[in-house]
Formats: C-alpha cells, structure tokens, sequence
C-alpha cells in the first residue's frame, strides 16, 4: 500500500498554470518539443494544432493525475499537502523518469527533508543552460516544498 495518497490541490494547480502558462497553439519550448495548452507534450502535439481552453483543462487535469500518481508511487515517507503539490509540480515539469531517477527523491525517501529541498533548483537547465524561468519555478517549489515541512515539523 502506498505511504501517501493525496489529489493535487488549489494550490498546486495554480503553481502549474502561472509557471507553464497557456498556449492555445502548438509551439516549441526551449529544447524544441512541441507543447500546447499548460505544458502537454506529447505525440498528440503535432505544429500547426490548436485546441480550446476546454481542452487544455482537460489535458492538464490528464498530465497532473498522472504526476501526482507517480509521485504517490515513488514516495515512501509521509507527506503533507504543501510537499506532495511541490513535488507534483515538478514531476509535471519534468517527467516521471527524471523525478524517479533523482537525488531528490533519493533523500526524501532517505528521510533527509532538507537535502530534499535543496536539490530543487539543480533542476533549472534546459538545453545545457540556465533557464530564469525554470529557476524561478524551482524555487517557489521549493518554498511551497519547505513551507511544508515547516509546518510538519511544528505539529
């Protein structure tokens, strides 16, 4: 049985759509995969394509139940909510595989909160360099991320 079950929330939900944005028209983001709507990538996504503002809900309620389930797979030590929309956000942004191969996830099921934490903005590159906005989203994760276990730890 999982340690955590938590649906992402209010909160994260409006960490991911001021951090991705919303594109009613397929694009290239920064390492050239085409995305559409709050950040969907995918073989779905081709050049040319449009979609509603409907439809890019929906995507985004798809990519972030997925997100949050992998995140309650991979997590093996309790979590509160500010920590699990944290960590929800950033597997969205980067992907299950990222987030499981990680020295993040390493620590937190280490038990280590704080190492966790810390390795939050080494996740800022696209493409080799440096991203001001992946730097800024690395950081507010981390902030809802150590608000979190702030709390946790005060209880």
């Amino acid at each position: 049985m999982d340690v955590n079950n938590f649906t992402y929330d209010s909160t994260g939900l409006a960490l991911t759509e001021q951090s991705e944005g919303l594109s009613l028209t397929a694009y290239q983001d920064q390492v050239g995969v085409w995305t559409i709507g709050y950040g969907h990538t995918g073989p779905d996504v081709v050049p040319g394509m449009t979609i509603t503002r409907e439809q890019a809900q929906e995507l985004l309620q798809k990519d972030i139940a997925s997100a949050a389930a992998c995140v309650n797979r991979c997590v093996t030590v309790p979590l509160n909510q500010d920590q699990f929309d944290a960590l929800v956000d950033f597997v969205f942004n980067l992907g299950p595989a990222a987030f499981e191969g990680s020295t993040l996830l390493r620590d937190l099921n280490a038990g280590n909160f704080s190492a966790a934490a810390s390795q939050f903005e080494l996740w800022d590159h696209a493409g080799g360099a440096v991203v001001a906005g992946l730097l800024r989203r690395r950081q507010q994760e981390a902030a809802l991320f150590e608000s979190g276990t702030a709390a946790a730890e005060s209880a």
